[in-house]
């Protein structure tokens, strides 16, 4: 019989990591005697970042003695004591590959149901001073696990744990682990998974979207970790020439420029809502600007459009607006991005503030063109009708959908404004307003416009009543940072060269950011040169297994060291384990 052989508690504490601050629980250690056991942890334990530990689903860590002795042989180590693994429960028994999805327990008073595998992240590794420590949970398939607990009671060391039912499905944490993390995922036993009611919705949804994935479809990578691999690979590598075959001013600020192939061949089909990088020539003797712009055009057309609001100090598009003429060339990079419209059947709503209407333009021109029955609501703000863009061309697409609405709000209307003819209503888009409006609950939204829109029209649609999986958000410049758990003590600072100095290696751009910089051979990874050069960046595990660090890979090749335990989509780059062959332009 499986026994609990310690109970292991600890509170957050602050540690000092490679020059941050990390805030963590990963520091557990073994209590004498009975602790009470409630629904979301351990009476004296707590985790540093709920986002990724803790909850209802994730009350309790366990790891088992079998594992530490595994660890003791591959790692040399002799120091592992328990609570070393950051569990609240070391057990002798239950090893990963025979514990399944919705086994219930019985320990001591309290009753627990197993919900789902570890989160592979960096904070194991910090403990262990070993960085590798994510990647090697999952490749050696003994990740430990996630207990709910449902009955609440006292447990202590030495409580015998008895088996009360055995989960529907009988798939075991090993199995379920390697189900996301693995290359393979074999889509029946992903299916029989996601049959298990006690499988966390975390992991539900993450398992869930390879079966949204058709079977055999072009896609590469995993699905349940980077929506990257939900579309296609991109259609060329690196950057190609363009020809500019129109020019077209669409408001005051806003102008598009229509692109074809030299050869005038039908360019590659481009996903509704994504966008193209281009290499625009450098600025006083600098690199060459590397500026990303939403495909405004019909996705099935031979050709491409964006259209690029003239920014007051905007290098890249001041150089379109003054110098870019209908006969010129323009070198870009194939359409990428996975802001893109999906197929459903369900409402869509349309959400956008000022040039944020490229992308999903593209998206009502793909539902007029396919005479979709669906309910679309389009929902535009803009500053007043000379900076109106594209309100024909709206208009002549709503009359196409049966089931469409429009709403457009000026900021700033002004006297030549026709109030019910050109605009709906005089106000922003704002949180209020939606709520006012109150769009059907099961809709998908996509929000693009400047930051402060979307998180304002974000909170409005959850508000709402929309399932926040369903609110779909697009980004023109550097999208947030995520790193967990580090504290961040002082203000950010805007990208720059890194403070050390830089390197005499291959030329990094960070298309986003606007920076490019060489590469030092003294670097570890693509991750910290954008670290060293306040790149916003996203990241958790750092060893190739989370996908959080997945960057479009716009131009060049990379090395891996350590290989990634899956690659990514094509043509995208894991930064975190990454080094340039070459020159390479990254979507960050």
């Amino acid at each position: 019989m499986a026994t609990l052989v310690a109970v292991n508690v600890g509170l957050p504490r602050d540690v000092s990591w490679g020059g941050r601050t990390v805030h963590t629980g990963v520091w557990k250690a073994p209590v004498a005697g009975p602790r009470m056991v409630r629904r979301l942890n351990v009476d004296g334990d707590g985790q540093g970042d709920l986002g990724g530990h803790g909850g209802e689903h994730r009350a309790v860590l366990v790891y088992q003695l079998d594992s530490y002795r595994h660890w003791r042989r591959e790692l040399g180590r002799d120091d592992l004591e328990h609570g070393a693994f950051g569990e609240n429960f070391t057990v002798d028994g239950l090893p990963d590959d025979e514990v399944c999805i919705g086994d219930k327990y019985k320990i001591g008073e309290a009753v627990f149901e197993v919900t789902q595998p570890r989160v592979t992240c960096y904070r194991v590794g910090l403990r262990l001073g070993e960085p590798r420590m994510a990647a090697l949970l999952v490749q050696h398939r003994r990740p430990g696990f996630y207990l709910r607990v449902l009955t609440e009671g006292h447990v202590q060391a030495g409580d015998a744990i008895v088996k009360l039912e055995t989960g529907p499905e009988k798939i075991s944490v090993a199995e379920i682990d390697a189900l996301l993390y693995l290359p393979g995922h074999p889509r029946d036993r992903i299916a029989r998974a996601l049959r298990i009611p006690a499988l966390s919705p975390g992991w539900t949804r993450s398992l869930q979207a390879f079966l949204e994935r058709p079977d055999g479809d072009a896609p590469s990578g995993n699905p349940g970790l980077n929506a990257a691999a939900t579309v296609s690979p991109p259609a060329w590598q690196g950057f190609r020439s363009l020809s500019v075959e129109r020019v077209v001013r669409e408001s005051a600020s806003i102008t598009s420029f229509h692109l074809a192939a030299p050869d005038r061949t039908p360019l590659p089909a481009a996903l509704p809502g994504q966008f193209l990088a281009f290499r625009l020539p450098a600025v006083a003797r600098g690199p060459a600007l590397i500026r990303s712009y939403s495909l405004s055009g019909p996705p099935g057309a031979a050709g491409y459009r964006i259209s690029v609001k003239r920014e007051p100090s905007g290098a890249g598009s001041g150089y379109l607006h003054d110098r870019v003429h209908a006969g010129d060339t323009l070198e870009a990079a194939a359409p990428r991005g996975s802001f893109v419209l999906r197929a459903a059947t369900t409402p869509v709503l349309l959400v956008s503030a000022g040039v944020g209407a490229t992308p999903v333009l593209a998206m009502l021109h793909a539902l007029a063109a396919q005479r979709s029955s669906r309910e679309v609501w389009w929902l535009h703000g803009a500053r007043d009708g000379r900076e109106h863009a594209f309100a024909a061309e709206v208009r002549e697409m709503i009359a196409l959908l049966p089931r469409a609405r429009a709403h457009v709000g000026f900021s700033r209307p002004v006297a030549s404004d026709a109030l019910g003819v050109g605009y709906t209503a005089t106000g922003r888009i704002t949180a209020d307003l939606l709520v006012e409006l109150a769009p059907p609950r099961d809709s998908e939204a996509y929000v693009c416009g400047p930051s402060a829109f979307m998180q304002d029209a974000s909170a409005g649609l959850l508000a709402a009543g929309l399932d926040p999986s369903a609110v779909h958000t697009e980004i023109f410049g550097a999208a947030p940072a995520l790193a967990p758990g580090v504290r961040t003590r002082v203000a950010l600072r805007a990208p720059h060269p890194p403070d050390a100095g830089e390197g005499t290696g291959p030329q990094v751009s960070f298309s986003r950011s606007g920076l490019t910089v060489r590469w030092h051979p003294d670097a570890t990874s693509l991750l910290e040169l954008a670290e060293a050069c306040d790149v916003p960046t996203r990241w958790s595990c750092r060893t190739g297994v989370c996908h959080n660090c997945e960057t479009a890979l716009m131009s060049g090749a990379v090395a891996y060291d350590p290989a990634p335990v899956e690659p990514p989509a094509a043509g995208d780059v894991l930064i975190c384990c990454a080094r340039p062959r070459g020159d390479v332009v990254l979507d960050l």
